[in-house]
């Protein structure tokens, strides 16, 4: 078995065109530091924006799409000019430029899940039995989303999650089109086994991926 593991951050954010966007903000893993986009158009459509070919190659192999664009992918955090914090994550906003599409994001307190989580050690929250034992809390509490399941080409895939905060705030466009405001995600992205919170989150996480 190999096992791969990637720490960062995942945002999921919809909006009033019904395009919801999900952005993985990844600081380590396998594959360097990196930024990756999944959007799903309203008419069902799924596409991967990737940095580059090893990170497409990887993501297409767990999750499905149907279509992928190769272009950079970029990502930037203001903090709020008091510097106030949102837990372990600071208050503010954050930019994404990738390809066609530039969004930002405001990324707000914690909700009460991230309050809870932060009581969990990481060595705990993130541990795929941890991740079993609460996979079928987590599709009880919050709809569509799993920390556990089976991803594509044999792979088995963990979710653990150690902070949550809200987003408030959401500017996005695509290919020059202004996508309106922020909105749950709902109904529930399809790019795997599991969605994002249908609330508009940031999720600090560590996945671990088996193959």
């Amino acid at each position: 078995m190999n096992r791969s593991r990637f720490h960062g951050e995942i945002y999921g954010v919809g909006t009033t065109s019904g395009v919801r966007i999900v952005v993985g903000h990844w600081t380590r893993s396998p594959l360097g530091e990196f930024t990756d986009v999944m959007i799903q158009f309203a008419d069902g459509r799924r596409l991967l924006i990737a940095p580059n070919e090893d990170v497409r190659e990887f993501v297409k192999a767990t999750y499905t799409f149907d279509s992928t664009e190769l272009v950079p992918v970029t990502f930037a955090a203001q903090p709020d000019n008091l510097g106030r914090s949102a837990g372990s994550t600071p208050a503010g906003w954050r930019s994404v430029q990738a390809g066609d599409l530039t969004v930002r994001i405001r990324v707000a307190g914690p909700t009460l899940l991230g309050r809870l989580l932060s009581l969990v050690p990481d060595a705990v929250s993130t541990a795929p039995w941890f991740c079993s034992i609460s996979d079928p809390i987590a599709r009880v509490v919050l709809r569509g989303v799993r920390t556990r399941g089976s991803a594509g080409n044999d792979r088995r895939e963990y979710y653990g999650a150690r902070h949550q905060h809200r987003v408030t705030d959401v500017s996005a466009s695509w290919q020059g089109e202004d996508l309106g405001s922020l909105t749950p995600v709902t109904p529930p992205v399809t790019f795997g086994f599991g969605s994002t919170p249908a609330a508009p989150s940031v999720t600090s996480i560590t996945t671990t991926i088996d193959s």
